[in-house]
């Protein structure tokens, strides 16, 4: 998980301000095992993203930073593989899904290991098909899915180490 997104996840939890910084209700800063530079350099990046704006020198999340929150959540969402193992590997997955949306590349990738696929190359996967209809409805909803295409192969492929 980034820092990133633990930062405006915590900043979306309601809790009491400290000097500038939201603390838990004992007073303890969340994010104690970064060092200051790192956390200075992620607040930073985070406020010239508008994520995150000053209002008497305490830290807001921006409904933009609500909206990143929100889709990383989403973007963890976990589907369970009904497919065998053993069954034929007869679709082709294709993807080209841009580098501002990184974390939901990766989740498709870990899916489709999930879906018993195998990787012929970086964006290039085979499987047993079809994959679930849940599952193609979700990546419209995130908005990868145009990103992806599938071919059903005439005959299962034959996977050569």
């Amino acid at each position: 998980m980034s820092l990133i997104f633990e930062i405006l996840r915590e900043l979306s939890n309601k809790s009491v301000g400290y000097k500038g910084v939201k603390v838990n209700l004992l007073g303890i800063p969340k994010f104690k095992s970064y060092s200051r530079n790192t956390l200075s350099g992620s607040l930073t990046y985070m406020r010239q993203k508008g994520f995150l704006e000053y209002d008497d020198e305490v830290m807001n999340i921006t409904q933009k930073g609500r909206e990143y929150v929100k889709r990383k959540i989403d973007s963890l969402k976990q589907f369970n593989c009904k497919l065998e193992k053993d069954a034929p590997k007869n679709l082709i997955a294709m993807f080209d899904i841009p580098e501002t949306k990184k974390a939901e590349r990766e989740w498709l990738r870990w899916h489709l290991k999930k879906f018993h696929y195998l990787m012929i190359q970086k964006s290039v996967w085979v499987g047993p098909s079809p994959l679930p209809g849940e599952f193609l409805d979700y990546l419209e909803r995130i908005g990868i899915k145009d990103g992806l295409k599938t071919f059903k192969l005439a005959k299962g492929y034959i996977f050569k180490k």
